[in-house]
């Protein structure tokens, strides 16, 4: 498969307050399925939600990588990566 992907680790603020991380090839389409409820099972029903960050990554195994090594960072972490993003 040559064809070049383009993924998306991103953060967004549920309305509850809380932070929610994941990945993407097309952002625009997994933020709609959060909002319909489709999304993650985490996301549902704590919409409206906010994108707070977002980092381009190379392919599918980079995303999964930084997904997982965003997900074990605290809350305090998060903000200080999305302060450093903005």
């Amino acid at each position: 498969m040559s064809v070049s992907e383009n993924w998306v680790v991103y953060i967004i603020l549920c309305s509850d307050g809380t932070l929610y991380t994941g990945i993407t090839n097309n952002l625009e389409k997994r933020l709609l399925a959060h909002s319909l409820g489709t999304g993650a099972k985490y996301t549902r029903g704590r919409g409206p939600f906010e994108v707070l960050y977002q980092e381009n990554v190379s392919n599918k195994n980079n995303a999964l990588s930084r997904e997982s090594q965003i997900k074990k960072f605290t809350k305090i972490k998060k903000y200080s990566l999305i302060r450093k993003k903005k």
